[in-house]
């Protein structure tokens, strides 16, 4: 199916995916490329038809410097409507004729914006009404220069005390710019205003929807491999799951999973793992257990970023070596002719960030990246184009379990990056039985408000293992004993987070649950840090 699209020009902003989730929310495709794109490229990109609008995002920069990045000039040439959002309005009102300036004063925060000029982008959306009959807006600033002329053509939409020009339309040629951020939750009609654009300024069609994706995504697959045969690595985790579910679907016997067991899974995942994919799915899998291999990799290793890079190391080794078993006993047809990832469209987008050098990378990715080259593979990416929510609700429609799709999400590494400095076999033990209390619990406490349980309130929730010891009693009896500590946090997007605030209750049980059950540790503590300043995971 060709799906119309959006297309999305990110200028380094941190908060671009958010875009392309809201408008896949409203069930249109969009896809992110860099802002540095030419203008060949774009109309290359613009040739079929098929792109209804485009949108430019905010960033850090500044639209006066002279080594800042513009938008190329073909976006404004296309005769599609164009959406600017913060530094996107900037550079539409400075590369069309208009002035921005710095600001004596940054907004950053909450901020109350008065809709001017009944334009089609906000007319009817609104949160409240003033005395005086004003419509506003409470939206989410984040900028620091701000357009203080318009360019020809344009009339003001939107206006802040400090910000006289937080919006402005020219609606002859349907170019429109926001000063704030739609594409976040704190604003709260953000969403509307964003469907307002792609659906009916844009006019595209609301049909990107996961249910009816599987029939395209099989004949897709089905057209790729052909007759071949597909390995996968096959990780536990919602993505490399999904991406089996789907392949399985399309090809059955052609492909073969790898699943490859690092010793530092959660409690009893392995054998979740084989009986739904081997016992329910009936695929056909490959469970190869390398525990002692990657923990003998990682003794004596503390370091965050060097156990990372050692456990995504010694899979590679591992299934590299599978997949030559898997060749060499196939003397028919030399074996698999495909490698099957699980590669989602954030990893896809972040990957571009980096090579344009306009994201900057907070922590390594758990990967096989390099493999197809060092296998002589071609690559199959199912995923691709999906965010998780995405892949999520494409696992449900698949069959997949919801508690299986819906799980937190869980680190490549796994408990490597949960277990704070060295990686040892008895911590892991320690921490895989802490947890799995941890969320039994969570599942099993009911909010009496809403009647869902706090795993469900939650979005990530998991105990990490603190190579401390510390005092303790236990019956008459002296304990030197060590510590873990729960955290659970609660997000729309995982870019921002708070900590939950499970209740006493709870915490009571879960603390009581570990220190009598789990031999070894006697101190539960509970993280209250929210992101930023802190991450989710501790590693």
């Amino acid at each position: 199916m060709q799906h119309q699209k959006i297309l999305i020009l990110d200028f380094g902003s941190q908060v671009t995916q958010l875009i392309a989730r809201r408008v896949r929310d409203a069930h249109v495709f969009c896809e992110v490329h860099p802002c540095d794109v030419t203008n060949e490229w774009v109309h290359e990109y613009a040739k079929d038809g098929r792109l209804k609008g485009v949108i430019l995002s905010g960033s850090h920069a500044s639209i006066y410097e002279e080594t800042t990045d513009k938008a190329p000039r073909a976006v404004f040439d296309l005769g599609v409507p164009v959406l600017g959002i913060c530094y996107g309005m900037q550079a539409m009102a400075h590369q069309l004729g208009g002035v921005v300036q710095s600001g004596h004063k940054r907004e950053f925060g909450p901020a109350d914006v008065r809709a001017h000029g009944h334009t089609q982008l906000l007319e009817g959306i609104q949160d409240y009404t003033t005395s005086m009959g004003h419509g506003m807006l409470q939206v989410w600033m984040s900028h620091g220069d701000k357009v203080t002329e318009l360019p020809p053509g344009f009339k003001l939409m939107a206006s802040t005390d400090s910000c006289p020009i937080a919006g402005m339309a020219d609606e002859e040629r349907r170019f429109y710019g926001v000063q704030f951020h739609p594409e976040v939750t704190h604003t709260k009609r953000g969403a509307a205003i964003l469907e307002r654009f792609v659906l009916d300024i844009c006019g595209t069609r609301a049909d990107w929807i996961m249910g009816d994706y599987i029939d395209e995504a099989v004949e897709k697959i089905r057209a790729q491999v052909g007759s071949e045969e597909v390995i996968l690595g096959l990780s536990g985790g919602v993505d490399s799951s999904v991406a089996a579910a789907l392949i399985h679907r399309a090809i059955g016997d052609q492909l073969t999973c790898v699943f490859v067991d690092h010793g530092l899974l959660r409690l009893n995942e392995g054998d979740m793992v084989m009986d739904m994919f081997v016992g329910k799915l009936h695929a056909k899998v490959i469970r190869v257990d390398a525990a002692e291999q990657f923990l003998g990799h990682l003794a004596g290793v503390s370091e965050p970023e060097a156990k990372r890079k050692i456990i995504g190391r010694e899979f590679v080794e591992v299934f590299k070596a599978q997949a030559q078993k898997l060749r060499a006993s196939d003397a028919t047809n030399n074996g698999a002719k495909w490698l099957a990832q699980g590669t989602i469209y954030p990893d896809v987008i972040e990957s571009g960030g980096a090579k344009s050098k306009k994201a900057v990378t907070i922590k390594s990715h758990h990967n096989v990246g390099g493999l197809p080259e060092q296998l002589g593979l071609k690559l199959l990416e199912p995923l691709r184009e999906l965010f998780k929510d995405e892949v999520r609700e494409l696992g449900v429609a698949l069959g997949l379990p919801h508690d299986m799709v819906y799980r937190h999400p869980f680190p490549g590494p796994g408990l490597g990056v949960r277990i704070l400095g060295e990686v040892k076999k008895e911590y892991a033990e320690l921490l895989r039985r802490a947890d799995a209390i941890f969320i039994e619990e969570l599942r099993n406490f009911k909010d009496e408000t809403t009647g869902k349980s706090w795993y469900d309130l939650t979005s990530q929730a998991f105990a990490v293992f603190l190579p401390v010891k510390s005092v303790g009693v236990m019956g008459d009896g002296r304990t030197y004993d060590y510590v873990v500590a729960l955290r659970a946090v609660q997000t729309s997007d995982f870019m921002t987070a708070d900590w939950a605030e499970l209740p006493y209750a709870l915490l009571k049980k879960v603390s009581s649950r570990i220190i009598n059950e789990v031999r070894g540790i006697n101190r539960v503590t509970y993280d209250v840090s929210s992101k930023p300043p802190a991450t989710i995971e501790w590693e």
